[in-house]
């Protein structure tokens, strides 16, 4: 009797195991112009938990959003736009593992490809990358895991394990200040 549970228990181990890390979750994908104001705007509520380590990474005091995507990741191939009225960032989601997803971006300015990576987005990772200079200000983009979507999250959650980005940052930097 033991011999026939054992199998069983391990088959739905492993597919009990497995479906949690193929749930759907949510990706914000952001096109964000960083510059120096006088009298800066506040910061969308997209990119609040991350203001103060985008201001110390890039110097900039007020980020806009000048184009946004949201989209539900269910088997980690899909593919979105997000665009604005100069620059589109054409995400290809090209599978996922426990590490995250794994992306083709491509950044485009009007219809002239200016940039392609391949590069990984994961729950503990947001992903912020330098574009080119626009007017006074940097042109950043931003994708993150919006787990603020997930109502069972959403109530147990505090600011500080919300800012994983920062938080990740601030190791990071510690690392390198000690001596």
């Amino acid at each position: 009797m033991l011999r026939r549970v054992l199998p069983w228990s391990a088959a739905l181990a492993l597919i009990f195991g497995t479906a949690s890390t193929n749930a759907a979750q949510l990706v914000w994908s952001g096109l964000v112009i960083a510059q120096n104001e006088e009298h800066p705007k506040a910061t969308p509520a997209e990119l609040s938990a991350y203001e103060e380590t985008l201001k110390e990474l890039f110097g900039y005091n007020q980020f806009e959003i000048i184009g946004q995507s949201r989209k539900t990741l269910a088997t980690g191939q899909e593919d979105w736009l997000a665009t604005s009225k100069y620059f589109a960032l054409r995400v290809d989601a090209r599978g996922a593992d426990e590490g995250g997803y794994d992306l083709n971006l491509q950044l485009y300015q009007e219809k002239e490809l200016l940039v392609e990576t391949n590069t990984k987005l994961s729950q503990s990772s947001p992903l912020v990358i330098k574009g080119p200079q626009v007017g006074g200000g940097q042109l950043l983009l931003v994708l993150l895991i919006d787990d603020e979507q997930k109502p069972e999250t959403k109530r147990h959650r505090t600011r500080r394990s919300t800012n994983s980005f920062q938080s990740a940052w601030h190791h990071f930097s510690r690392m390198f200040s000690r001596k």
